[in-house]
Formats: C-alpha cells, structure tokens, sequence
C-alpha cells in the first residue's frame, strides 16, 4: 500500500488536539449524555445485613434489623434494645459473553463492608409513647463490579462506517476535523462544531472524506466487493471492566405509638463512584483506506479504548410507617424522595490504528492541546434518581415462623438531569499556569436528556418474598426469593430508539430482569448474634458496540449476550444490650 496521506500537515503517529468542549458526544447530540447513566445510577440492588438478605431483602413490614433503617426507616421504631452490628460480603462473581464466535467467560471476586452501624434506644416508660430511638448505619447499596468481553466474530459493518454516517448526518466539512496552528480543543468558539467521532477517525485515518472537501461524502473502512476492490472481511472484539459502587450513610430516628403504629425518618448521605474502562477493536482484510494515491484496500488493525468516571454525592429523605393491627400481622408503607445528586463525568479516549501490517502506531488521544499534552474532559451536572415507594406485609405465626413480603415501585421514568448552577469552567490548554482559563461555556442540555431517558426507560418494579423459621430458641433458618423489573422500553431493546452515550463511549448494554434467590442461618445467645446467608444473583444484557438507531442512520451493531452470575456469602455479627 501507498504511504498515508499527511493529514492536517502533521506525521501520523502525533498526537493531535481533536475535542472542543462544546461537543463532548460523538454522535453531535450533546443534549443526551448521561441518558444511559441515568439507569446504572438509579438501578435498585440488594444489599445489607446477613438476616435481610437471606430473606430476599422482604423486611418492609418487620423492621428490627439495621438494614431496614435505609429501606422502612419505620423499623427503627420496632427496637426496643441498643444494638451494634456489621456485616461483610464475599461476593463471586463469573460472567459470560456468548456470539457469533462463541463463548467467553470472565470472574472476580471482591471483598466488601456491606453494612455498619448502631441503635441506641430512649426509653420513656409510657405505655402511650414507649421509646424514641436513634441510628446511624453505613450501607454498601449497589456494586458495581463488572469484567466481560470477547470476540464479535465475522463482521458484516464496522463502527467505522457508522462514525462516517455520524459526519454525513452532522454535515461535517474537511476543514472541521483538521488540525491547523489556531486551533484550540478547549474554546467551544474557534468554531468546530464537528461530532467527537468524527475528529478523531478522521485523524486515524478511520473515515474517508470523498468528493468536495467543503461538502464531503464520508465514508468507512468496511465495503462491499465493487469495481474498486474486494469485499471487506474481518472480526471485532471487546473488553468492558466497571468498577466502584453507591455508599450510603443514614441518619435515622423514630417510635412508636402504644406498640400499634410504629414510625420512622431517615436522611440518606450518598457517595457514588462509578468507573468503566472499555476496549473496542477490528481487524480488517481489505479495509478501505486513504493514502497518497487515493483509497486503497489495506489491513486495518485498529482499537478504541475508553475511560470514563462519574462520581459525586446526593441526599436522599425517607418516611415509613409500620402498623401492627394484631400481633400476627404487620404492614408497611415507606416513600424514598430522589436521590439529588451533584456530579462530575470525566473521561478520555484514545484509538491506535496499524495499517498494512505496520509495527508502528497512528495514536491520537482525547482532549489534547496543540503541544500534543492532553487531560481528561470533564461536565458537571445535577442528577435526580427517581421516587420510590415500598409496600409490605408480614405474618407471625405462634413466634416460629415468619413470612413477609415487599413490593417496590421506582418511577425511573421520573429520574432526570438537572443544568448546573453555573456555566463554564477552568480547562487546560497548555504546561503554563497561565494556560489555564474559564470558557464561559455551557454545553449541557438537560431538556435534551430527559427527553431521551423517556424514549429510553418505563417504570421499575421490585417483588421481595422471604421467610424465616425459628429452629430452637437459638437456630433459626431463612430463604428468599426477589425480582426486579429490566425498565427498559421495548422499542429501546429491538433497537428502534436512538441510544446516546456518555463521555466518550460509542457502547452500552441494557440489563434485562435480575432474580436473586437466597437462603441463611441465624443464631442467638443472649445478646449476641451470628447470620450467614448466600444469595445467588442472576441477569443478563446485550452488548451493543455503538447506536442501531442514530444519527448515522439504521445501521445494525455488533452485538453479544452478557450473562452475570454472582454468588455472595454474607455474615453479620452485632451485639443487643
């Protein structure tokens, strides 16, 4: 193959400054980042003290156990003792990623506090208003510990043509990817208003700009045999590892009326920190590639790797109420206002591309000044989960047995983003203190998102069973069972809604239904006690490489099915005094 063309009047293999802020999104619809995050961050998960999750989390009516602090506050109000705990979680977790070239399978096994606190009981001794009590737990409430990839087998398109259906769609010139002297990533005025995507395959040589530079038809490196060569043939391949989790810190205080009504309020301190490294790649036979002397067939061996974070904290208020109309049965109602967040997305690409079997790179990153230094991007944005409400019954029969369940409804349809309290912020465009300096630009669209998080998501709903049998005085054995609704539209699932992605991320995945099924032992002595549960923990996703439905037009992705297993051994140990 001929030498490659010198884009932009630079060597490949620099690195090239290719990201005005303004336009973060590859797929030029800035308005829609976050709308795949909203889910992660508002999906409910199953986590807490050894006795809870045994019971498959259904403790809405019981109350009496610390997990239940953050879930009905209400049962706070059931306590009649102080009480210490804290519960650690051994969680084995083994995914696999089945398609067309087979099966891939991937595991961890992390270590976690799930849950810590205390009650300390006020006793008033009156029969009307017997005690007032006061709690404080930390509770681990979602993880989000994730490792999968594999192959994609025969490709029949590469995201490569679907970046140049991105340029086509967004009417992007020659002139707006190329690199010159005045231009500055980090000033959304310089006037580069040309998709993510597209700067950077257009410095790796990914897309092909045919016809007028000023009006040009893009296009990528997969095509179909024609007069200008033979058809493209090749395989991608993918790696996704997430990280971190939702640590929340309750402050939780309540009664109870004559042993008949019993209440309770928490406030909910939240700390979110969420990590994904991706790994996208094609390896190409006949890729359709620019050199000197027009579009040649050539390898092309190229990947996209992706980082990106989210983090920041959120407050939540709780209310529940318990009712013991009889000493046999209890119900329960509780209402979780949203979670209102204040968040910070960061995040950096890079690709690396190898054409004709080269050994050396054409590397372009993310974000870089004209120096070739570069820093992650950054946007700041205000995140409000959805409302919950929770009803739950329970019977007691002759102090042996216990069976209770919980139904949760969160309006994820609800959830939305919210524009930050302030425009702009300090960027870096150089080595020199001087380098740095406010762009005064907002380029955040929270309309935009919510928008997409409707076409996106319906309502989730939670089924919670459990029960618990009373062995001896000491022994007691418990099981459980919960599902939880995907909340996924149909229309998203198939594919026929648009799918924008946040950061820099052209993949994603949609979770569909999770099941847990629990069981657990239990032991007391005086004040003491010990729990231990497993909960098996079970759903799957499909894979999507980039958006079937978008700006690039219908163009079908490369897709697998994700299986996650997890398997967690949960023991607690506290103390009642």
């Amino acid at each position: 193959m001929s030498t490659l063309s010198n884009r932009s009047g630079r060597k490949p293999g620099k690195y090239i400054g290719i990201l005005p802020v303004a336009m973060i999104l590859f797929s030029g619809s800035a308005y829609a980042q976050g709308a795949v995050d909203a889910m992660r961050l508002a999906q409910p998960d199953m986590k807490g003290t050894a006795r809870y999750m045994s019971m498959g989390g259904a403790f809405g009516a019981l109350g009496g156990d610390l997990t239940t602090l953050s879930m009905n506050p209400a049962g706070i109000g059931v306590y009649r003792n102080h009480e210490v705990g804290v519960t650690v979680d051994l969680d084995a977790i083994s995914t696999s990623s089945t398609s067309s070239a087979g099966k891939f399978g991937a595991s961890r096994t992390p270590f976690l506090l799930n849950n810590l606190g205390g009650v300390l009981t006020l006793r008033l001794n009156s029969s009307v208003v017997p005690n007032l009590n006061f709690g404080f737990t930390y509770n681990r409430t979602a993880s989000f510990n994730n490792r999968y990839g594999g192959s994609l087998g025969n490709l029949n398109t590469s995201m490569t043509n679907w970046m140049a259906g991105v340029a086509n769609a967004e009417g992007v010139t020659v002139g707006d990817v190329q690199y010159t002297n005045n231009y500055n990533p980090y000033n959304p005025y310089d006037g580069y208003a040309a998709p993510w995507m597209t700067i950077l395959g257009y410095q790796s040589f990914l897309i092909n700009p045919t016809g007028n530079p000023d009006s040009p038809v893009w296009e990528g490196q997969y095509s179909a045999a024609s007069i200008q060569g033979p058809a493209t043939q090749g395989a991608g391949y993918y790696n996704v590892e997430e990280k971190g989790g939702i640590d929340s810190f309750n402050i939780a205080f309540g009664g109870n009326f004559g042993n008949f009504i019993y209440w309770g309020m928490d406030f909910d301190i939240s700390n979110l920190n969420y990590t994904r490294n991706t790994l996208y790649g094609e390896n190409l036979e006949n890729a359709r590639v620019e050199s000197d002397q027009g579009i040649e067939s050539t390898t092309s061996d190229w990947n996209l790797k992706n980082w990106y974070n989210i983090s920041g904290t959120g407050f939540t208020y709780k209310l529940g109420v318990i009712l013991r109309p009889i000493q046999e049965l209890r119900i329960g109602v509780a209402f979780h206002t949203p979670t209102y967040y204040t968040l910070t997305q960061t995040f950096s690409a890079q690709t690396e591309a190898y054409y004709n079997g080269g050994s050396t790179p054409i590397v372009n990153h993310s974000n870089a000044d004209k120096n070739g230094n570069y820093e992650p991007g950054y946007n700041d944005l205000r995140f409000v989960s959805p409302w919950k409400v929770m009803v739950s019954a329970a019977g007691v029969i002759g102090n042996k047995l216990i069976v209770s369940a919980d139904y949760q409804w969160d309006l994820t349809s609800k959830m939305h983003f919210k524009d930050p309290s302030y425009y702009g912020g300090y960027y870096y465009d150089g080595p020199n203190y001087n380098d740095y300096f406010n762009s005064s630009y907002n380029s955040y669209d929270a309309d935009g998102t919510n928008a997409a998080i409707k076409s996106l998501y319906s309502d989730i709903h939670t089924l919670r069973l459990g029960a618990e049998y009373r062995v001896t005085k000491n022994f007691s054995v418990r099981a459980g069972y919960s599902n939880v609704s995907s909340g996924v539209r149909h229309e998203a699932e198939i594919g026929n809604v648009p799918v924008y992605t946040a950061g820099t991320m052209p993949d994603y995945s949609f979770r569909n239904a999770t099941n847990y099924i629990t069981c657990g032992l239990g032991w007391r002595s005086g004040g003491f006690y010990a729990d231990l549960a497993y909960v098996h923990k079970n759903n799957s996703s499909t894979y999507h490489a980039f958006s079937d439905d978008s700006d690039a037009g219908r163009m079908m992705s490369p897709t697998a099915k994700v299986s996650f297993n997890s398997n967690q051994v949960v023991m607690s140990l506290g103390y009642k005094f």
